[in-house]
């Protein structure tokens, strides 16, 4: 039977008209101004974007908050406005959803569930999540799809090389081409909710000896292509812990460090998506905070692992000051064309991210450093050494890999942990070895139904 809701020109090209007229307005005036010699007025086109974005909603949207966790992928007045849209998304109504769950479900939808609340309990870029209950009584979570992502989609990442186009004009230290590659992929994956069901299973399988790391369980009867149903896990915003004492955020950064850093250094995999409310926590008997609720699957990121080699080849090389050991790394990555003054560049934001790993104390993840100043010193360092010694291309393998671990960074800042993460992560690869990985990881997607990366 033929989709409704594929990818179809009618809805393209709706979406382009939407798109173009608001985007490519914004985008013309910021290189207008860049033309005629006058300084931009940023921070008044990057609340235009963000509210032009927030509107449409959909993968653009999408495409914006990925972008805004990448360095120097956008301007920073873009970055900073872009990132409201993680928690703003404005939702869709009642009668929206009646008809989107029959579509799914059927005409006796609302009979498969004891209860089911029409009003969303969150609402993000390509869908929103709706409280509902067993017949019974099991708390469960309902992620439904807006309509036409597909074709939403597809229109987007057309015009998301404007985006990109604009910013190689203004800024062209870092060569993109790669990054829409990436972000088409992984956003095709999003769109495909069977997919997500297995990666939960995937993630229960990997995380089941992790007992600081919850996954919910998944619902195939209530799930289908746009709705999926996965157990509601009950549990309280990270951001509610800020000013616990130090030894519950610390047991709180230290679950988020495993629920990250574990599937990747044993099956090869990480979570892309790192925004707060991807995660709650959740209490112990007594009532105390005791780990991480992990809720959205949408986003996944599965490496082989020669990739995970190079992570670690990368932190071994320069822990133990191996210049070869970096470069190879580096090359396996996928960097190209690397000469020493590019690699020296590299460097420079490499020890940024692993000197948290590479410093064998208790420390903060910046390390004295204000919050709102960590990194920005690392990112202006590269960006103006690029400026006389680049571009570098960024690989598409390297896209979600160093997003998701600045966002893990923010986490971190947020709880104000002190811990000591050289002795985290030396325990997560103290037995590492690419056919482990390689064993381990095909163990785990077969479980899970999924298929092993090219």
């Amino acid at each position: 039977m033929s989709d409704p809701e594929g990818n179809r020109f009618s809805a393209r090209a709706a979406r382009y008209a939407r798109v173009g007229a608001n985007v490519g307005g914004i985008a013309a005036r910021m290189m207008g101004t860049r033309m005629f010699g006058r300084e931009a007025d940023r921070s008044r086109y990057a609340a235009e974007l963000t509210g032009v974005l927030g509107g449409l909603k959909g993968p653009l949207m999408k495409v914006a908050q990925l972008l805004a966790t990448i360095p120097d992928a956008l301007p920073p007045e873009y970055a900073a406005e872009l990132q409201k849209l993680q928690s703003q998304a404005p939702p869709m109504g009642a009668a929206f959803v009646r008809r989107r769950m029959m579509a799914e479900l059927g005409p006796d939808w609302a009979g498969r569930f004891g209860a089911f609340d029409l009003q969303p309990a969150a609402a993000a870029s390509l869908g929103q999540v709706h409280r509902a209950r067993s017949h019974d009584g099991v708390p469960l979570a309902c992620k439904l799809q807006y309509p036409d992502m597909q074709s939403a989609v597809e229109a987007d990442l057309s015009q998301l090389g404007m985006l990109l186009a604009v910013q190689r004009r203004l800024s062209p230290e870092i060569d993109t081409a790669e990054i829409q590659e990436e972000i088409g992929a992984r956003l095709r994956e999003e769109l495909d909710y069977r997919r997500e069901a297995r990666h939960a299973r995937l993630y229960a399988h990997m995380l089941a000896d992790v007992p600081e790391v919850r996954v919910p369980g998944v619902w195939a009867e209530l799930s289908t292509l746009r709705l999926l149903t996965l157990d509601w896990l009950e549990g309280r915003p990270i951001l509610d812990y800020k000013q616990a004492p130090l030894e519950t955020r610390n047991r709180l950064a230290t679950a988020m460090f495993k629920a990250w850093w574990h599937p990747f250094s044993h099956f090869g995999v990480i979570h892309g998506d790192p925004h707060l409310g991807n995660y709650t926590v959740f209490d112990d008997a007594a009532g105390h905070a005791a780990g991480i609720n992990l809720l959205d699957y949408g986003c996944i990121r599965i490496f082989p692992a020669r990739f995970v080699g190079g992570v670690v080849d990368l932190y071994q090389g320069l822990r133990d000051d191996e210049p070869d050991r970096v470069v190879a790394a580096y090359e396996t990555w996928g960097f190209r064309g690397l000469r020493k003054d590019l690699i020296e560049v590299l460097n420079l934001w490499a020890r940024f991210i692993y000197g948290p790993l590479l410093d064998d104390r208790v420390r903060t993840i910046a390390d004295g450093v204000a919050p709102g100043e960590y990194g920005r010193r690392e990112a202006w360092r590269v960006k103006q050494a690029l400026r006389e010694k680049g571009p570098v291309r960024v690989p598409r393998e390297f896209v979600f890999m160093d997003r998701a671990a600045i966002g893990l960074g923010a986490v971190f800042l947020h709880l104000g942990a002190e811990l000591n993460f050289h002795r985290l992560f030396e325990a997560e690869i103290d037995r590492f070895g690419l056919d482990t990985v390689a064993a381990a990881q095909g163990r785990a997607l077969s479980a899970a139904g999924l298929s092993a990366p090219a």
